[in-house]
């Protein structure tokens, strides 16, 4: 028979044969269990019986249904046995302060059928949400695990031991910070004995924030015998001691990564750290390390990344060895005590060609002396900050040199002179934060014409330097800023650099000289992004665009320019507001707060708004402070308080404003500053304002009040300042007065006030012992932004008004008084002769009562007095000659006195000039 045609008889049969074979070769070696793998019915079942005890609020576990499990999400079969050799069931959700994380985590308790996987190799139940459940001890059973991590899954209790049968696992993360929303619980190991039982292949190990503060002196014994360990992370671990000496220390050294951060260690850095030679990272962040930086450092030629930081006693300069390590890319020694300069450190990596450092933060110390040229072989460098130093001088022109530059922070030096045009070759510059040092010159489009990846730009020098912006008024930027903050230097005009920048979402021009007009469309072109927005303290003119959107903003400060027109129609979120010292005009809108609902301070004093103070303020619940000072407001004040439980500042001083106090402030639990003075109110004080228990400062001076002097006001025992003057107030001074133990400012001037000064007011404690009124002064300062007030701190004014009777020897007692004011009434009797025990005292006017006796030596004492009217009283005899006042006008209206420096001559002196 022919032979091709036997080959064609045997053709098909022949593939039919191949193609059997060839599916049952691929049966066996497990290729065609990867196309269709079928899990065991076994080991299905513990899976769902693991899952009934889970709570999965997300359905990630929804399709955990189907016949086979190795299909189900988070689960891995092997593709020749179909065993269950993997579970990955950690949360998906990367942002863990996200609600949707919290949704994600899976909750319950955890099941022991997982011991049923006698395959299972590889358990991640990280980041979860477990409440506070112990980690069971089953999981020690489950020998075959190369893999677990049950890290951030808010486990407690003590770390069960017999994860020491866990003898061929090469990772373990037991990690305790917790993000979910249960609460914060404390995982611990008290006996760390169980870590040898893994000694045999654990390579990496992550106990961070897992309580070791039981497990004895000997903790760092225990982890050393794990000799296949490459990653020990044990930060915030609660280690109380790190020991100086190590006998075993020959057992890390396959150590590639130590992490004992946040660790209260107060102890110098060890010696033994120098015998890991194989270490590529070290972080001792947060350790309270003493001491210096030891040259031990030299030791460890393969570190990458050492970090330092934050340890806050480390001392002693910069060791020059660390420029020798020269595969180091990260260094990060900020927030320490380390002096001297950087030149020594710096040169020893200039000498080195092609050095790696990526990455240098050395600020917050107390580094000294100018940066040296050599900064700029630092080539690879993407970060550096080098602020809150001493360091001064100029940048060093070098600085364009660092091409990898993406960070640089000089803030918070004492840096000074120009800024060098080579900044503006640093063309991948993302942050450049130049802030509070002394710059001066001229910036030009060439610092920053190639700085194409700008993104934030931070400038500020002192008020009196001179650091001008000269760049072409028409110049359009490569870059396109997000934040930008300078201060005290000058702009000029809102030229097209600045336009063009709508992309912001933080912006500070604050003192710098802007003069013109802004656009509408540069408010509108960010208003979608800005959080906060800030052009105080500028010449800027012109009207606000009116009816903006601003979704985002948090802050908005316009204060001290030249806006004028109407209030701004701006829908936001934000939740300060400051438009004082302009000339806004035209009322507040009624509808402020549908436009600004979460607004918590408005600033709108020195303005010209007139109208009424709209009701719709009481709307906004949560409104703190209120300060409409210096405008033309008329009407009543709003009497609809009763939702703002965080009102605690009111300045409607020097306005228009008639009416009576309304008693629905006594509604406002919070209230502490009440400034209403200067304006026509009239009637009484409500009494229900004693209601108001935290009022530190009242000033109603200036109006039509009438009625007693409230006694309720020995109520209140943290009012620092009462300010009742230029009312119409009748009757005594209530002795309950002295009951307050705060004040330091009274003023009950120009009023019908009659009776005597009480003698119990030498229980003003705080002027009796001077009491710190610091904090009292800033609550003032921070409704008022002013310190006008700060002037009259410790200081009594009773005059113009019928207070009789004489001066209180108890009144010496306030010794830390500073001005005294009696003068315009009908007191009697003679100065008191210790009136020297007032040694603090700046200001006394007694002028125009009827004081009588001779002026007491003792005043000449006083050598803080800068102010003394004793005009117009029936004093008698000479003028005391140490007393320094010559103004004749002091003692005038005293018929009887005689003595320099009034032209009448003392008997006794005419007698000696006749001898």
């Amino acid at each position: 028979m022919d032979l091709k045609l036997i080959n064609l008889r045997l053709r098909p049969s022949f593939f039919i044969i191949f193609s059997l074979v060839l599916i049952l070769l691929l049966k066996d070696s497990g290729f065609g269990a990867a196309a269709n793998p079928k899990c065991i019915s076994t080991e299905r079942q513990a899976l769902l019986t693991f899952k009934a005890l889970l709570t999965d609020l997300s359905g990630r576990l929804f399709s955990w249904s189907g016949p086979d499990c190795c299909n189900w999400p988070g689960v891995l079969c092997d593709t020749r046995t179909s065993r269950v050799v993997k579970i990955d069931l950690r949360n998906p959700v990367q942002d863990v302060r996200s609600d949707e994380y919290k949704r994600s985590c899976l909750r319950g308790k955890l099941h022991p059928s997982l011991t049923s996987l006698k395959f299972l190799s590889y358990l991640d139940l990280s980041s979860n949400d477990f409440g506070g459940l112990e980690i069971p001890g089953f999981l020690g059973q489950i020998v075959t695990l190369r893999y677990l991590n049950l890290s951030s899954s808010s486990f407690s209790g003590e770390i069960p031991a017999n994860l020491e049968n866990l003898s061929k696992l090469e990772s373990l993360d037991l990690n305790a910070e917790s993000f979910g929303d249960s609460g914060t619980f404390s995982l611990r190991a008290s006996n760390l004995g169980w870590i040898s039982g893994l000694s045999s292949s654990l390579k990496y190990l992550n106990m961070g924030y897992v309580n070791l503060s039981s497990a004895g002196e000997t903790w760092l014994e225990n982890f050393s015998r794990v000799t296949t360990l490459k990653e020990l992370r044990l930060f915030n671990c609660e280690i109380k001691k790190l020991p100086l000496l190590l006998s075993s220390s020959a057992s890390l050294k396959h150590l590639e990564v130590l992490d004992l951060s946040e660790t209260s260690l107060n102890s110098p850095i060890p010696s033994w750290l120098f015998g890991l030679t194989n270490l590529r990272k070290l972080s001792l962040r947060w350790c309270f390390l003493e001491g210096s930086i030891p040259t031990g450092f030299k030791n460890l030629k393969l570190l990458e990344t050492l970090d330092l930081s934050n340890n806050l006693a480390l001392q002693g300069e910069i060791p020059s060895v660390l420029g020798d390590l020269s595969r180091l890319k990260f260094l990060d020694l900020s927030a320490n005590e380390l002096n001297g300069q950087i030149n020594g450190f710096l040169d020893a990596y200039s000498r080195r060609k092609g050095n790696s450092l990526e990455f240098l933060d050395l600020s917050s110390n107390k580094l000294v002396g100018t940066l040296p040229e050599s900064l700029g072989t630092l080539r690879n460098l993407q970060i550096l900050d080098l602020s809150s130093n001493s360091f001064t001088g100029s940048i060093p022109s070098s600085i364009g040199n660092m091409a990898s530059l993406k960070k640089l922070d000089l803030s918070y030096n004492a840096m000074n002179g120009s800024i060098p045009e080579s900044l503006g070759k640093l063309a991948e510059l993302v942050d450049l934060n130049l802030m509070a040092n002394t710059w001066e010159g001229v910036l030009l489009k060439s610092h920053f014409v190639n700085l194409k990846s700008l993104k934030t730009i931070r400038l500020t020098t002192e008020p009196y330097r001179s650091l001008i912006f000269k760049l072409p008024s028409t110049w359009v930027p490569p870059f396109r800023l997000e934040s930008i903050q300078i201060e005290n230097c000058q702009i000029g005009l809102f030229s097209m650099w600045l336009q063009v920048q709508t992309k912001l979402n933080f912006i500070t021009l604050r003192n710098t000289g802007i003069e013109d007009t802004i656009p509408d469309s540069w408010f509108s072109g960010i208003s979608s992004e800005v959080t906060y927005l800030v052009l105080a303290n500028n010449r800027i003119k012109g009207r606000l665009p009116q009816n903006l959107a601003f979704p985002k903003l948090n802050t908005i400060d316009l204060s001290s320019n030249n806006f004028e027109g109407p209030f701004p129609l701006w829908s936001t979120n934000a939740t300060e507001l400051r438009l004082y010292e302009n000339n806004f005009s035209g009322s507040l809108p009624q509808n402020i707060d549908v436009l600004m609902p979460g607004i918590q301070k408005i600033y709108l004093f020195h303005n010209s708004f007139t109208g009424k103070i709209p009701s719709s303020l009481c709307d906004i619940s949560g409104l703190q402070i209120l300060s409409l000072r210096k405008n033309h407001f008329s009407g009543s004040f709003p009497n609809c308080w009763h939702r703002q439980f965080m009102l605690w500042g009111i300045d409607a001083s020097e306005n228009n404003l008639s009416g009576e106090i309304p008693a629905a402030l006594s509604l406002l639990p919070s209230l502490s500053v009440l400034l209403l003075n200067q304006n026509a109110l009239e009637g009484k004080i409500p009494e229900s304002l004693q209601n108001c228990s935290g009022l530190t400062s009242i000033d109603l001076g200036g109006n039509k009040l009438t009625g007693k002097l409230p006694s309720w006001v020995g109520k209140l025992s943290s009012l620092f300042m009462l300010r009742l003057q230029s009312n119409s107030f009748t009757g005594p001074i209530p002795d309950e007065l002295c009951s307050v133990p705060n004040l330091r400012i009274l003023d009950l001037s120009g009023n019908k006030i009659s009776g005597p000064i009480p003698k119990c007011i030498s229980n003003l404690t705080a002027i009796a012992r001077g009491t710190n009124n610091e904090v009292f002064e800033n609550l003032v300062f921070i409704v008022t932004r002013a310190r006008e007030y700060q002037d009259i701190v410790n200081s009594i004014n009773l005059s113009g008004n019928n207070i009789s009777g004489r001066i209180p020897g108890e009144i010496l007692g306030l010794s830390y008084l500073r001005i005294l004011n009696l003068s315009r009434n009908s007191m009697a009797g003679s100065i008191p002769e210790k009136i020297s025990e007032l040694s603090r005292l700046e200001a006394l006017d007694l002028s125009r009562n009827k004081f009588s006796g001779a002026i007491p030596q003792s005043l000449a004492a006083i050598s803080s007095l800068q102010k003394l009217n004793l005009s117009f009283n029936k004093l008698e005899g000479s003028i005391p000659k140490l007393l320094k006042f010559q103004d004749p006008s002091i003692y005038t209206g005293n018929e009887l006195l005689c003595g320099k420096p009034l032209p009448k001559k003392c008997p006794k002196d005419i007698n000696s000039k006749m001898l």
